[in-house]
Formats: structure tokens, sequence, C-alpha cells
């Protein structure tokens, strides 16, 4: 039995280089758990099932290491869009955007979203997992249940709340580091309009209408605290933790009913693992029903079309496709005002209707201006801030199709932004509540003009928000969890129709949450490992 360095002493990074390099010269024929994908849920998987030393686990990354400025360091996190930590999926041409082919980056890393997202850590609302509980009839998704969760992975640096936050998990979770003048502008130009604020965003304020606070990050010692330096890497010392980066998993082996492992690429050469007991895809909500539509797992017709033999019908893979779909209002700043942290540190959560019961409108400040390639024509300040702000709960549904039988192909996205008339609706009140935000007296002290759009009459305001929308790179639900007909997961997230599959990514959710998706996923992975141990004895 080897001492087990903590993950910041000096000597760890050499002795997880000499591990995982010994780990992929002797690959085992078979691992008794095959996790695919180390993001944001494949990260908490791997590592919990790792924590039984007599377990032997395989985790499989498409993309490389997380050694790099691009992830570690929060300001630069924009400059992974396009790279190669970088998917860089593009979703198909879309009538409603005005023919616009829409970009939906995701990552491709150690990490997956996790390092190159803005680093925003939200729970997600409690009539959000309250419908998980309803869609999948487990009372154990529900929020009062899923908020014991988050107490147990949680390391809370902020004041004391024992009911809401917990201290000494995994995850260390602040409210952002001396925020910058625009964000407590953000924070007195919602008390202006009569919203409420609160010391967090992720304590009493998603279990009510909405309100605003400063955003609760992960950031640790100025560095990104990402889910994989949270959760795999403390393990990745250990015997019974195999990481295989770039690598690419193009099917599960599926045999008798029974998933018996994975097909994969590394190197240019095709390699087969067998898992003794589960594979599990955390492959994210575009990478993850494309795999299972190649294993033969989905609808029937589009598995004959691509010449794929029927391993088990399920028509609802790659449907239900949903997305935060945003539009940056930006203003122009009297003066140069440097980002801090991440450029993120307000966040906002609202109504696009007074009736409603829990907000339906999501607003991210980012403290430089993010215009649409559409709307960069309009001119944009060379210094200034944006609202970027969108929709928590669109109605419109994407589906996510095979191009073609060849893993090296990338999938057809068919995003469907706006083609709900609901959407454009709310994206309208949406744009109005940025723009009374912004031209608040809060903030009349920073800014000299709001840049875009300004006050444009309602056909040319649906011309800007159908130019400006921009996805948040929230893509969910697209293997959805629950009980009709067009689910894929069980409850336990158990692929309906094949013993030994799961999946424990964004694709379960029954519909995306009402903020960032990292923290959800955290909490899926967490889930996916108790249902596991418990079902195996472990």
């Amino acid at each position: 039995m080897i001492d087990h360095l903590p993950s910041d002493h000096p000597d760890f990074a050499a002795r997880v280089a000499a591990n995982q390099a010994e780990r992929a010269a002797s690959l085992k024929a078979t691992y008794d758990f095959i996790v695919c994908g180390a993001g944001s849920a494949g990260s908490v998987l791997a590592r919990r099932l790792a924590e039984n030393p007599a377990v032997q686990v395989l985790l499989i990354e498409a993309g490389g290491g997380d050694e790099r400025v691009s992830v570690m360091e929060p300001a630069a996190w924009p400059t992974n869009l396009g790279s190669d930590t970088d998917w860089g999926f593009v979703a198909e041409s879309n009538p409603a955007l005005n023919g616009r082919a829409m970009p939906m980056s995701m990552g491709k890393v150690c990490g997956g979203g996790s390092s190159i997202n803005v680093m925003v850590w939200s729970r997600g609302h409690r009539a959000d997992w309250d419908h998980f509980a309803e869609e999948s009839g487990d009372s154990s998704w529900g929020y009062d249940a899923v908020l014991g969760v988050y107490r147990d992975i949680e390391n809370w640096q902020g004041a004391p709340d024992p009911l809401r936050r917990g201290v000494g998990g995994p995850v260390y979770v602040q409210s952002a580091p001396n925020p910058g003048p625009a964000a407590y502008a953000m924070i007195d130009a919602a008390q202006e309009l009569g919203i409420p604020t609160y010391a967090s965003p992720n304590g009493e304020m998603m279990e009510t209408v909405g309100g605003c606070a400063i955003s609760d990050v992960l950031i640790r010692g100025g560095k990104r605290h990402s889910i994989f330096r949270a959760f795999t890497y403390p393990y990745l010392d250990r015997p019974n933790l195999t990481l295989l980066t770039d690598t690419q998993v193009n099917r599960v082996m599926i045999q008798g009913g029974r998933a018996i492992g994975v097909e994969a690429v590394r190197d240019g050469v095709l390699h087969r693992f067998g898992a003794a007991h589960e594979v599990i895809l955390c492959l994210g909500a575009i990478q993850t029903p494309t795999v299972l539509m190649r294993s033969g797992v989905g609808d029937e017709a589009e598995l004959r079309a691509h010449g794929i033999k029927v391993a088990r019908s399920l028509p609802g893979v790659g449907a239900n496709l949903q997305d935060h779909v945003s539009f940056g209002c930006i203003w122009e700043y009297k003066e140069p005002i440097a980002p801090r942290n991440s450029g993120s540190e307000a966040t906002l959560y609202w109504k696009s209707e007074a009736a409603l019961t829990e907000p339906d409108l999501l607003f991210c400040q980012v403290e430089f201006p993010v215009p649409s390639p559409e709307t960069a024509a309009r001119g944009v300040p060379e210094h200034g801030w944006t609202m970027f702000a969108g929709l928590a709960h669109p109605k419109s549904r994407g589906r996510v199709r095979l191009a073609s039988a060849d893993p090296t192909i990338a999938p057809r996205i068919e995003l469907n932004t706006f083609s709900h008339p609901d959407d454009l609706k709310a994206a309208l009140a949406c744009v109005e509540l940025c723009r009374d935000l912004g031209n608040t007296q809060a903030f009349a002290p920073l800014v000299t003009r709001e840049a875009m759009p300004g006050p444009l009459n309602k056909a040319d305001m649906e011309q800007y928000v159908r130019d400006a929308a921009v996805t948040y790179w929230h893509q969910t639900c697209s293997a959805k969890m629950g009980r009709d007909e067009m689910s894929v997961v069980d409850a336990s997230l158990r692929v309906y129709g094949v013993e030994g599959l799961r999946v424990a990514d964004g694709s379960i959710m029954p519909k995306v949450v009402t903020g960032n998706t990292m923290a959800p996923c955290v909490i899926i992975g967490e889930k996916a490992s108790r249902f596991i141990r418990a079902a195996h004895g472990l």
C-alpha cells in the first residue's frame, strides 16, 4: 500500500505521471468499470468508483491534459473557444436565426466543460430538481434530497449556512473574490428595479422567484478549480485508476442485450476494452447520443438509414435537445475597467411575466464586450461590458442526429432555436429587462452609452434578437431520464433495455436547469456513483 500525497504536494505531479505511464504501458483487456468522458460528471464518477481500491476503473477522455494557460488561468477561458480544447460543433443553419449556423462549443480536455467554462457554480432552482423527481418517479432527485448531496460535496468558503452549504467536500466554492465595480453596480441596479438581492445565488435565492447576487465560482488560489482537479486528479497516483487521454470512444459493444465493453481509438489504433460490470457514458449532450446511436441504441429508422444494426430501439436518443440561448446587450465604459476573476462576477435570475412562480430568465454579467458575429457589425466599443442574458427555460426542442456511422464525422445538430413562438416573446422581454438594468442610475458613473441594441421598434428588436442569439454552452437533455416512451434512462440512469450501460451527464436532464449546468452535472455524477456502488455492493 502506497502513502497518498496531497495533490498540491510538489512531488505529486511526478507521481501521477509515473503511475499513469505505467498504467498506459500495461493496459488491461478488461476493467470493472469503464467511464467514458472526464467532464463534470465523469470526473466525479471515476473518482468515487476508484475510492474502492479493489475496483479497477478505466477513464477515457477524447481530449488532452489540462495543464495549459487557457484552462488554468480564469481570465483566459475565451481562448479555449475554437481551440483544440473545444469540440467545435456547429448547429445546422436555422431560418429563425436569419439563417445563421450557431457554434456549439463543448470541452474536449480533462475536465470537459468545467475546464473551459466561466467557472460559475450554480446549483439549479428548487423547481428544477423537483421536476427531475416527478419525471423519474424517484424522490432522491428532489430538491431537498439533492441539497444534502450538495452539502456533502462542497467546501464552501463563505458565511456559514449549515442548512444549504457544506464544508470539507472536494469542491472548493467561493463568492467571486474582490469583484469589479460593474458587478456591484449590477446588484444596485437590481435593487433599483425592485429585484431582491442575496449574499449568494446558491442559498435561499434559488428557492424563490429569483434575485441577484455576486456569483459563486470555482477558483482556488487564483487558478481554475475544475471538477477534474477537484475529484479525479487527486486519485491519479492510485494503481486502480487508469486515465487514457486523446482517446475517442467509437461505440459501446453490446452482446445479448448487455454492454460488454467499448471500442475506442488511441493514436490511430483501435482498442477494445471489456467491462466486467458496467460502461457509463459521460460524454455530454452531443457525444453521448451519438455514441449510443453508433452502438445500435436509438431510433430504428435512423440507425437503419446508416446501416447500423439495432441493439435496442429507443426513439428518444438524441431528441429533446435543449440549450440556454443568450442575447448580448453591450454598454460602453467611460474609461477602461479591467475584468477580474473570469470576467463574470454577478448573476441574476428573474421572470419574463409577473405571474410566473419561478425564474425563466438567466443573466450573467460579462466585464467585456461579447457580440455575436452578426451584431458586431453594429459597432462594438473598445471597452465595455455585456449583459449576457437569455432564456432559462426555452420551450424549443432540438435533436442530435447521425450524419454518418463513421465516428470521425461530426453529428448533425438541429438546435431549432425559436421554433416555439413563446421563446421569441420571452427573448424580447429579456432584452428589455437587460436595457432597464443597464440604464439604471447604478451604472451611470461607469458608462457613457448603451452600445446595443438601443431603443428599437418591435420589428427591429426582433431582428436584433435573431442576430444576437448565441449559445450559453449548456447543451443538455438529449438522452433524458423519465418513464415515457421518449425516455432513454431510468431513475438510476440505466439505459432502458441494455444491461450494464448507464448515462451520467447533462444529457439525462428532462429539462435544462435554470442556471449554469456544471454544478447539476456534478450532482448527476455523484448520484450515479451512489446508484452503482449500491447495485454492486461497493
